[in-house]
């Protein structure tokens, strides 16, 4: 099970090893999937927490007690079925195959599958697809 999580970090915190204090503090796996400084020192870390989070109540309350806010994320992107044409144009590119179309031709989205590379979003003619992060 993918456990996703935003950790977003004010620039005054932004050279703080959160990261390692995860991993030996409470015994995590942690694949770092996108990460980002914003020029005023601002950070941005996509990470994904590999295994059980039993112990989630505690790592969230050790992030805030650090002035890091954790968000959970569920899925790299997110389609806006009101504007979705069902076109498919999505699914030639998705070369992980998340994005398909079902035997009605309705998009679908696995959100498993997904490598959040966002190639998707630009292939999108009516632009229904955006990135969460």
């Amino acid at each position: 099970m993918q456990n996703m999580f935003l950790l977003t970090f004010p620039s005054e915190e932004s050279g703080q090893s959160v990261t390692y204090d995860l991993i030996k503090m409470f015994d995590l796996k942690i694949n770092i999937l996108r990460a980002s400084i914003e020029s005023d020192a601002k950070g941005f870390l996509l990470i994904d927490i590999v295994g059980s989070l039993d112990r989630i109540d505690e790592v969230t309350a050790f992030l805030e007690a650090n002035h890091v806010s954790a968000t959970r994320i569920t899925a790299a992107i997110q389609i806006d079925e009101d504007s979705c044409v069902d076109c498919g144009a999505c699914t030639a590119v998705c070369k992980a195959g998340a994005l398909y179309m079902d035997k009605d031709w309705s998009l679908q989205f696995d959100n498993e599958g997904c490598l959040d590379c966002k190639v998707c979003i630009e292939a999108c003619p009516v632009r229904a697809i955006s990135a969460v992060f």
